[in-house]
């Protein structure tokens, strides 16, 4: 009943200003971009030196249809590379779901035990992590992107995160 009171965007996040947790992402099976297969990921991805953006998403899940053209809105603003986390899903309902609403991501991998998302913690679908180019979460998202969340929040903390790198 706690989660489901109140702002769930408030939701305290213990990895902000942290590594992002060891993990890897296996690809999802048969996804594939340009004809080749579009592979997984892990946490070492994320601290390349460049900000990038982990998103928790399932195709069970109606919030993250709703936020699905925000992603693809936020991967043309943004110029990060995105990677998608399928969570719990099924192979073949994750990879219709890409085919019908698109695929916005450079990388998607699986967490289909959710162990990962523990590490992650990951309350549910749709989350978002800013990641800076130091493999550091720096933002947390809880719930679908929206409009408004997307122009107010996670923009503003990606040009941030992006001048904070040229800079250094």
């Amino acid at each position: 009943m706690a989660l489901r009171s109140g702002d769930p965007s408030r939701l305290p996040s213990t990895l902000v200003g942290k590594p992002a947790p060891q993990t890897t992402f296996p690809a999802l099976a048969g996804l594939e971009v340009g004809g080749q297969p579009q592979p997984g990921f892990s946490s070492a991805d994320l601290a390349k030196g460049k900000v990038s953006v982990v998103n928790y998403w399932a195709s069970w899940c109606q919030p993250c249809v709703d936020e699905h053209p925000f992603l693809m809105q936020l991967k043309e603003q943004a110029g990060v590379d995105l990677y998608g986390v399928n969570y719990k899903d099924k192979t073949d309902a994750a990879r219709r779901f890409m085919g019908r609403f698109g695929n916005p991501y450079s990388a998607v991998g699986t967490d289909s035990s959710g162990r990962a998302a523990i590490d992650w913690g990951v309350y549910g679908t749709p989350e978002t992590f800013v990641v800076n180019g130091r493999g550091e979460v720096i933002y947390k998202h809880v719930g679908p992107i929206s409009a408004e969340s997307l122009k107010t929040k996670l923009l503003p903390v990606i040009e941030k995160a992006k001048a904070d790198a040229a800079a250094s």
